[in-house]
């Protein structure tokens, strides 16, 4: 059952109007027709209902309610994937798959082995596509939140964010001691984590960076005896944080 994103403004009186994008690929990629029934979800609330098509216009289609759907396909862990900036076609692979998996919130960062700069002048275009495709990869997955492309920040910024969390985890090739299991097994005594974790970019992560991550709070951790890709890296630190955590 295909799943799409609306508005609150787009639910009333059990009736949902889907339009935009979401028009075509109902009417001329999935060549639905009246009577089917699809999922769909809010963005605001994060509530998701199926719901039966009931009208096909040009611009739009309406849908009613026949139920809400009561089980959330969401984590009690939030994970927010601070990026360093990767080349384009890596950054896309990884909110793909991170969505798919359930990640949280998804921050690309400007570190010193950065081979890509994101200017401001084309920053705007980037995370809309960005945003896109996290959405597409939500309903493929049917999330019931989107997870959030946030605005490029520096280490400084996330220096200042890193006691908002139960643990801010480094993946670090040069360390071979900590690894992730040890961090979060004696974890499992909550309801509902925060974690937030870091993925270098190509060239990985300046070991001044490293250090002054370890001087505020950063816990760098190994993900194995390999050196992951960093397209990979954080594919592989969230699936096993949620395995080892979520309930």
């Amino acid at each position: 059952m295909q799943k799409f994103f609306v508005e609150t403004k787009q639910i009333e009186n059990e009736k949902i109007t889907i339009i935009g994008e979401d028009v075509k690929h109902i009417v001329s990629v999935l060549h639905m027709k009246i009577g089917e029934t699809i999922q769909v979800g809010n963005k605001q609330t994060h509530e998701s209902y199926i719901a039966k098509i009931i009208q096909m216009n040009l611009d739009s289609v309406i849908v009613g309610i026949t139920q809400k759907i009561e089980k959330t396909t969401e984590s009690n862990v939030q994970i927010d994937l601070y990026q360093g900036l990767p080349k384009a076609d890596k950054m896309e692979l990884i909110i793909q798959k991170t969505t798919e998996i359930g990640v949280s919130n998804i921050i690309p960062v400007d570190m010193v082995r950065c081979v890509v700069k994101l200017e401001e002048k084309e920053a705007k275009k980037k995370i809309e596509r960005w945003q896109k495709i996290a959405m597409s990869a939500a309903q493929q997955s049917k999330r019931d939140k989107i997870p959030t492309i946030e605005n490029k920040i520096n280490l400084k910024q996330i220096i200042e964010k890193i006691k908002e969390y139960d643990c801010f985890l480094v993946a670090y090739e040069e360390e071979t001691q900590t690894t992730l299991k040890q961090i979060l097994q004696p974890m499992k005594q909550k309801e509902n984590y925060q974690i937030g974790i870091l993925i270098g970019p190509e060239g990985g992560i300046d070991s001044k960076e490293i250090a002054l991550l370890k001087e505020n709070g950063a816990t760098m951790v190994t993900l194995g005896k390999r050196i992951l890709r960093c397209e990979t890296a954080p594919i592989c630190m969230v699936s096993n944080i949620l395995y080892e955590l979520e309930s």
